[in-house]
């Protein structure tokens, strides 16, 4: 209360004597009582020792107890009237700022009082509505709709996918690949169980294998695979690394409540949450990467350290360890990490020298053979019945020179089912035929597999090379021209030089071979050497087919045409070492070859050729030249 105010509840201060001074303090009594309060003023004025002096007859001792009453020093004030007013003065505005304190307190009870009951009206209609959802429930007409939509939609259901019905739900179904099904199970059904990479052509197979691998080792004794062991598949082409460490669906991520949220209860208490991972879903699985040689540089670091520690550690600024509202699923996650002990399948169709050597330090490799047209045969027969349809004799032979992969062998085999199906109106046994195949080839623009093939017959300057793109061997033809040189002795040598400079080099080695081996001198020529189709040759393995044709071409001697071969010639004319030897057999027996000449050095990795080759190892190009050139 301001001064002037608790002035004017006091008598006027220009009346003066005793009288005025005795009225002026009854005032004052008065006053504080209204402050105090009757009991809270006696229980003061017990504390202070004033009670004697409030009822003492004497101005002085009522004017003294005035003072101890509100705080004031206590001093006996002095006898005369001008000091008695002067005490009294002090002592108002002591009481004034009482009264003022008071007020101010009552203002801000008033408000915590309204803050409160506005909390607790709040509660009051968060529990009542709470009680409505357990009586009534959350549903509302519009979600009830909602339910109902997508309760229509999951009762309907189209079949399942071809390749999905056709897909071999045993290893004994899986075509071509006895070899990496034994590897592969060497691998995983031991009691200590080895990281893989599997290399070799899309469609042949390799996550299928993996997959059932994985079951046939939990029913050994000799693995440690529980019978729920968990197969987690993903792309590594569809896996990016996150610089923030927001999302990482590989390893897991946390997520902090500030920017990312989480669930309610956690982000409204702080608390961040981190979410598991792949690695974690496949904990005492295997955790098998599609297209590894695609996966994120940066991941595939992190992964190793998951390979390395079995466990995935999480990392916030927001995580606090003495949080009272910290779930102790949460702290474990923080303090042990989450268990991610795996084994890791990955799958490429990239050269080994292409993956990360981290990688393949840790991983036993397995390579896929590629599928021979008989491996084809088999598998359209295998889906045919499988379908219950009928096909033409000629079916399963036309496929395969269509296509080597097995998955596009079954779907060429379901779009031919279609096409006959509605040749006949769904009415009636289905019996695919040769012509509903070669218009599902029409429409979908195929190109035949091996379009060189080999013939029983001879030419002038047209030789066979091997090449390999993605463990898919194909033919490379390569063809040569001589005549005499314009100008003699300044004979030219022209090439594509699409082809590439290794090629190129392999061209200018020959010439020196060809010299040293059969005294032709190249400068008396003008000759043109041509890889059909211009297609880029990144390595030196087409050396032996440019040197046999540039031979044929000068002595018009014709070569057979149902040989391949591959080789580095040197300039001393020996046939090097090649790599991808089993991708390039395959590729010349679908290519309908009938012998391949490898060098000598690489016999050890024919193994077991495809049925119905023959495979020669030369040493030197002298060696080659009895089996290309016709008798």
């Amino acid at each position: 209360m301001p001064r002037r105010l608790a002035r004017r509840q006091t008598l006027p201060q220009k009346l003066r004597g005793t009288e005025h001074l005795k009225r002026q303090v009854q005032a004052l009594y008065g006053v504080l009582a209204g402050v105090y309060g009757q009991e809270a003023l006696a229980a003061r004025a017990a504390e202070t020792q004033s009670d004697a002096l409030m009822r003492s007859p004497r101005l002085r001792d009522r004017i003294l107890a005035l003072q101890r009453l509100v705080g004031h020093d206590g001093q006996t004030p002095p006898a005369d009237e001008a000091d008695l007013s002067a005490a009294l003065e002090a002592v108002e505005d002591r009481v004034a700022d009482l009264i003022a304190r008071k007020n101010l307190t009552a203002e801000l009870e008033r408000r915590v009082q309204e803050r409160l009951e506005e909390q607790r009206q709040a509660l009051i209609r968060e529990l009542r509505l709470e009680l409505l959802r357990e009586a009534e429930g959350v549903e509302t007409p519009l979600t009830e709709r909602k339910l109902q939509e997508l309760e229509r939609l999951d009762r309907i259901s189209l079949a399942r996918s071809v390749l999905e019905q056709l897909r071999p739900r045993t290893l004994g179904q899986v075509v071509g690949q006895e070899r990496a099904i034994r590897a592969l199970l060497s691998k995983l059904a031991v009691p200590f169980p080895q990281h893989v990479i599997l290399y070799g052509p899309p469609g042949v197979g390799k996550t299928t294998v993996a997959r059932l691998v994985l079951e046939a080792a939990k029913r050994m004794r000799t693995t440690p695979f529980g019978p729920d062991a968990p197969f987690v598949e993903v792309d590594g082409s569809a896996l990016r690394w996150d610089g923030r460490d927001a999302t990482d669906p590989l390893l897991g991520a946390v997520h902090d409540p500030i920017y990312l949220g989480g669930r309610r209860d956690l982000a409204e208490s702080g608390v961040p949450e981190p979410k598991l991972g792949l690695v974690t879903r496949a904990h005492g699985g295997v955790l098998f990467i599609d297209e590894i040689g695609e996966l994120d540089p940066i991941l595939q670091a992190k992964l190793l350290k998951v390979l390395e520690d079995k466990r995935v550690f999480f990392e916030s600024a927001y995580y606090d360890p003495s949080d009272p509202h910290l779930p102790q699923y949460v702290r474990r996650l923080f303090e042990r990490g989450a268990p991610a002990d795996f084994i890791l399948i990955g799958a490429t169709t990239r050269e080994p020298d292409e993956i990360s050597p981290m990688i393949r330090s840790r991983c036993a490799e397995i390579f896929f053979d590629p599928l021979s047209p008989e491996h084809i045969r088999r598998i359209v027969r295998q889906a045919a019945r499988r379908l219950g349809v009928e096909i033409a004799r000629q079916i399963p032979d036309l496929i395969s020179e269509y296509t080597v992969e097995g998955r596009k062998a079954v779907n060429l085999l379901a779009d031919a089912y279609g096409m006959a199906l509605h040749r006949r109106g769904g009415r009636g046994r289905v019996r695919i035929t040769r012509e509903d195949l070669l218009e599902v080839v029409r429409t979908s623009r195929l190109a035949l597999s091996a379009p060189v093939r080999g013939q029983e017959r001879t030419e002038v300057g047209r030789a066979f090379a091997l090449g390999v793109v993605h463990y898919v061997g194909s033919i490379i033809e390569i063809e040569a021209s001589a005549f005499p040189a314009a100008r003699k002795g300044q004979g030219t040598i022209r090439f594509n030089e699409t082809a590439g400079t290794m090629a190129k080099d392999a061209v200018f080695n020959a010439a020196s071979v060809l010299r040293r081996m059969a005294n032709i001198d190249i400068a008396h020529y003008d000759l043109h050497v041509n890889v059909v189709g211009g297609g880029l040759i990144d390595g030196p393995s087409a050396g032996l087919a440019m040197l046999v044709a540039m031979m044929s071409a000068i002595q018009q001697r014709p070569l057979r045409q149902d040989v391949a071969m591959t080789g580095e010639v040197s300039i001393q004319g020996k046939v090097r070492q090649v790599g991808a030897i089993p991708e390039k057999l395959y590729g010349a027996r679908q290519a309908g070859m009938r012998k391949v000449l490898i060098p000598a050095e690489n016999a050890q990795d024919v193994g077991q050729p495809p049925r119905g080759l023959e495979v020669v190892p030369v040493a030197t190009a002298a060696d080659a030249l009895p089996h290309v050139f016709a008798r």
